[in-house]
């Protein structure tokens, strides 16, 4: 409700990338997880073109692990990239509050993905992570110690590197997953 006093709260905490990995993103992407698996395996979703319905468990568990390794994997390698990054922005470099920032930021998004349960809301899940922005903006100063004139350059590069690394990861696994799972048009059905 008030995210720029809660960013000071979260400045005074003592939390280590690890307990934030696992006490807090791991819990929050476990349940967009189930929520794409019951959304994508279950529910499923019609694609507009020609009626063809795309649903079924291997669907679900392609989009159930994909999502979990993406969330868990993207916030442990961005939080090292944006501590990485630090000194050019004038920030201060340290990777417990870089994981604090990256975290607390992907909040939205990770909340957010509770609709994944209906794939045809899928969109409100990426505004939910819009306003992750927001959040990382708010944040970057009081945790990262940056300068004013370098938070916005700063936030969007941090942005940009989390979705990059995000991509990237979700390419490989789709690579991966997309074989395991036989994800393709074998498992599309008309109607």
């Amino acid at each position: 409700v008030t995210p720029k006093t809660e960013w000071e709260k979260i400045n005074g905490e003592e939390q280590s990338l690890a307990s934030l990995a696992t006490g807090y993103i791991l819990p929050l992407a476990i349940v967009g997880a189930v929520c794409a698996f019951i959304g994508y395996g279950l529910i499923g979703f019609d694609t507009g073109f020609l009626g063809i319905r795309v649903k079924g468990t291997e669907w679900g568990l392609y989009e159930a692990i994909s999502r979990l390794a993406a969330s868990l994997i993207g916030f442990i390698v961005s939080a090292y990239v944006v501590d990485a990054l630090a000194p050019t922005f004038k920030s201060e470099k340290n990777i417990n509050k870089s994981a604090q920032l990256m975290a607390y930021s992907a909040t939205a998004s990770l909340v957010g993905s509770v609709f994944l349960i209906l794939p045809s809301l899928a969109i409100l899940a990426l505004l939910c992570g819009l306003y992750g922005i927001y959040l990382m903006y708010l944040g970057i100063g009081p945790l990262k110690k940056t300068p004013e004139d370098q938070k916005i350059v700063y936030m969007i590069v941090a942005f940009v590197v989390y979705v990059v690394i995000v991509m990237i990861l979700l390419f490989i696994l789709h690579k991966i997953l997309g074989s395991v799972f036989n994800v393709g048009l074998s498992n599309f059905s008309i109607g």
